[in-house]
């Protein structure tokens, strides 16, 4: 089941990447130095970027029951769900969205660690402190030259590196 869990994450946090960029290439003066991630669940590229990150958190839901290790099952499901509720609750509703990417961020840079604890994988432990410091970074409203858009994805991209070198691993994960 671990095999499984981990192709899900991959195909999961792979096929958002991808979408993003996609999506990011789409909408009409999208800046990723200016623009919020989120801008692109509204507008012209809503209905792709909001079923590209509903169907991430699906499949790390899904996932998230399929690992033995119990506490890195609940930090995924919270990971799935919030995920889900991004793309269910896009920007313009304001504050159910603000939750949600909050919960999303922080759950994926725990997340990281944790999993780096497990399985003694110490960039994970990087990958995410650079996420939990930028979160902190861009709550707190300090970009730097990075801009609000550069600094959000300070806070994802070390997430979905992560995740792919996390699924990645689980997918041939033997245990001893």
């Amino acid at each position: 089941m671990t095999k499984i869990a981990g192709y899900l994450i991959l195909l999961g946090v792979s096929q958002f990447l991808l979408l993003m960029i996609i999506s990011e290439s789409l909408y009409p003066s999208y800046s990723v130095h200016s623009n919020y991630i989120s801008d692109l669940g509204v507008g012209e590229t809503a209905i792709l970027f909001n079923t590209s990150i509903i169907l991430t958190g699906l499949l790390i839901m899904v996932a998230s029951f399929s690992l033995d290790i119990r506490t890195l099952s609940i930090l995924l499901f919270v990971i799935g769900l919030s995920s889900t509720l991004v793309g269910i609750f896009p920007e313009n509703t304001g504050f159910p969205h603000l939750i949600s990417a909050l919960f999303t961020f922080l759950s994926g840079g725990i997340t990281a660690v944790v999993s780096s604890i497990y399985f003694r994988f110490y960039l994970w432990t990087i990958l995410g402190f650079m996420s939990l410091i930028a979160l902190i970074l861009f709550i707190t409203h300090i970009y730097g030259y990075l801009g609000v858009g550069g600094m959000e994805r300070m806070i994802v991209y070390p997430q979905l590196i992560w995740g792919i070198s996390f699924g990645s691993r689980i997918s041939v994960y033997k245990q001893d």
